[in-house]
């Protein structure tokens, strides 16, 4: 029995006691992002709020197993907030109708919630009629006698991990879904987060569109969480956070949608699900916090705008590894010797800082911390202190669940580290462990390049 056909549907129920605790703590780490925004001014904000819905759209439409472009996702949500696209990015259609979709789903988010507003969301992932190699009813409630299920596995012996209600009950649930989600938004008896999370099993429990229900759903719970904060600028991912444990994600909406109406399992998971995403926000604006402060200071220094140039670069949130002689050349198309005096010149300018064991092939890094505060060894430690087997596989969950960001982030730091270790008696111990560490970050952030596919996973999402 699905939990939708119990006599008392949609009655959930779960144990508050379980869930102070987590709240509490996500709620203080989320209202710290507002003291982080306060010294940022508007162009910055946008900034802040154009890579939350970039990571968004990726990330929520990579938990179905599709991939969009990240260079036109990107574009996309710079033009549509009123900044500079930027270099790359073709026009893709289903970037931008994702994009749209998202930000749609917070701005003004005192709107209420209709069918036309959920048909138009729809409509915006579809632009042509078409899902994979088959045409679906766009901007509509599904239809037809087929029942909607989530299956996994080979077609001839398939795995139903969940069958929705009938398509002919789809609109009275509808109907009675958005009753609740819009008379709520008024009450404030219900805790804001458990609201967003109860949001979206219930519209996942409905299913009612023939696919794209995924995107849709974590949109309605971004649109909940964003009633809560009254305002309209984006600035967490909670895609992102869900994408890093996606099986996890699966495993809690099956066990509660077979259940028998106590959601707590599901709520305790998407209480952790919004407390990662305030963390990955936290890294994000630091990100534009520095990226600010370093082109102040560039400016101030009257570097020229070829310098400028590469130091925007180097501060994209894209930027992979360090800088070096040839690859200034290459990105300013210089020569060798002007490549070296600029780089040479913002090192003594204090912008740029040669990386520990330079020589002829010397690599440089923006000067500055090499990370904030909370990166320092000692709190670097938990990751890597253990090398027992247990060890290793409690920091591997930690490092699973940072965003690509924090792991390019913690590698840097990492590796920096070990350069300074080296050779020093009093870490000799330690830089085992931190070698661990650098391993377990290269190896997932080379895997976020290339995640794995799920059956399940389009499945789901239809």
């Amino acid at each position: 029995m699905y939990i939708w056909q119990r006599d008392d549907w949609p009655s959930f129920r779960w144990d508050a006691a379980r869930l102070i605790q987590p709240l509490a703590a996500a709620a203080r780490r989320h209202g710290a992002l507002f003291g982080l925004l306060y010294p940022l001014g508007e162009q910055d904000r946008l900034l802040v709020q154009s890579d939350a819905v970039t990571e968004d759209a990726i990330q929520s439409s990579r938990i179905e197993g599709e991939t969009l472009a990240r260079d036109s996702v990107r574009a996309s949500a710079r033009r549509r907030l009123g900044l500079e696209a930027g270099p790359g990015g073709s026009n893709d259609r289903r970037a931008d109708g994702a994009v749209a979709m998202l930000l749609d789903a917070t701005r003004d988010p005192s709107r209420p919630l209709t069918d036309e507003t959920l048909f138009g969301w729809h409509a915006a992932l579809f632009p042509t009629g078409w899902s994979e190699m088959r045409r679906i009813p766009v901007g509509q409630w599904r239809s037809g006698p087929e029942p909607m299920q989530v299956v996994s596995g080979p077609a001839h012996n398939p795995v139903v991990h969940y069958e929705a209600p009938p398509a002919d009950a789809v609109p009275a649930e509808m109907a009675r879904f958005l009753t609740w989600f819009n008379d709520s938004a008024e009450r404030a008896a219900l805790d804001p987060v458990l609201r967003a999370g109860l949001a979206q099993l219930w519209f996942l429990t409905i299913h009612p569109f023939e696919d794209g229900n995924g995107r849709i759903g974590r949109a309605i719970a971004d649109r909940a969480l964003a009633q809560d904060e009254a305002m309209p600028q984006r600035l967490l991912s909670l895609s992102q956070a869900i994408a890093g444990d996606r099986e996890g994600y699966w495993d809690r909406l099956e066990e509660t949608q077979k259940g028998n109406g106590d959601v707590t399992g599901w709520l305790a998971w998407f209480v952790d699900a919004y407390d990662r995403s305030a963390r990955d926000a936290e890294v994000a604006i630091g990100g534009v916090l520095r990226r600010t402060k370093m082109l102040d200071q560039a400016r101030q220094a009257g570097v020229t705008p070829r310098q400028e140039a590469v130091l925007v670069r180097m501060l994209d949130p894209e930027w992979k590894g360090f800088m070096t002689s040839p690859k200034w050349a290459k990105l300013t198309d210089c020569s060798m010797p002007t490549a070296q005096r600029d780089i040479a010149d913002l090192v003594a300018k204090g912008l740029l800082a040669a990386n520990p064991g330079g020589s002829k092939n010397s690599s440089y890094r923006l000067a500055g911390p090499l990370a904030p505060a909370d990166m320092a060894p000692a709190t670097l430690q938990p990751f890597f202190a253990e090398p027992t087997e247990e060890g290793r596989r409690k920091a591997k969950a930690l490092v699973r669940a940072m965003s690509p960001d924090e792991i390019r982030l913690r590698l840097t730091v990492s590796e920096a580290l070990a350069g300074q270790w080296e050779g020093d008696p009093s870490r000799a111990t330690a830089l085992p462990a931190l070698r661990t560490g650098i391993e377990l970050l290269a190896g997932e952030g080379a895997g976020r390049q290339a995640p794995r596919s799920s059956a399940r996973s389009s499945a789901w999402e239809r």
